[in-house]
């Protein structure tokens, strides 16, 4: 591991590591595993968890950027923390889908060359179960609003004809009782 790696990950875990309930890792340049929190280690299948240091971190959560926009190459190219939000992913050897908001810092030695990066996942699959729940129950309301309100469009429509029918009806009876003298 580079040295300014090392460092980083000493003074991380010695700072702020345990004040994390979200799941993270640190990569190396090549995007190998070095250190992780156990929230990170829980997220995990046992038997991909057991031996998650060195391997690479698409090889053991898959998420839909992986292979055309890893957060990690992204900070590196912009040289700036990323965040990205709605990702979908799964742990490796699972079919549990997952939902995650995505952050990630990168890492640089004393010549400001990225040596690695930390990446932090939020878990959101539950609030995107829920979200996703209640935008079917609008669009069920909505549906059923404008189902009702072309109900009562088409009633007023009878109701104004049935009016008519009544006005003329009742034109015809003054018309008729006039004639028979009345």
């Amino acid at each position: 591991m580079h040295p300014a790696l090392e460092r980083f990950v000493a003074q991380f875990k010695a700072t702020v590591g345990d004040a994390f309930i979200d799941s993270w890792f640190i990569v190396d340049a090549e995007r190998n595993v070095v250190e992780f929190n156990r929230a990170f280690f829980s997220l995990l299948p046992r038997q991909v968890a057991r031996g998650l240091r060195g391997k690479r971190c698409f090889e053991v959560l898959e998420l839909s950027i992986c292979r055309t926009g890893c957060i990690a190459e992204q900070c590196w190219k912009a040289r700036a923390h990323m965040r990205l939000d709605e990702i979908n992913g799964r742990p490796v050897q699972t079919e549990q889908p997952m939902r995650f908001v995505l952050s990630a810092i990168p890492i640089y030695d004393d010549d400001g060359n990225p040596v690695g990066a930390l990446e932090v996942q939020r878990n959101v699959t539950d609030e995107a179960v829920v979200q996703t729940k209640y935008q079917d129950m609008l669009d069920t309301e909505a549906r059923e609003r404008e189902r009702l309100q072309a109900k009562i469009r088409s009633r007023t429509r009878e109701l104004l004809d049935t009016n008519q029918q009544l006005l003329r009806v009742q034109k015809e009876l003054v018309t008729m009782k006039k004639g028979l003298g009345g």
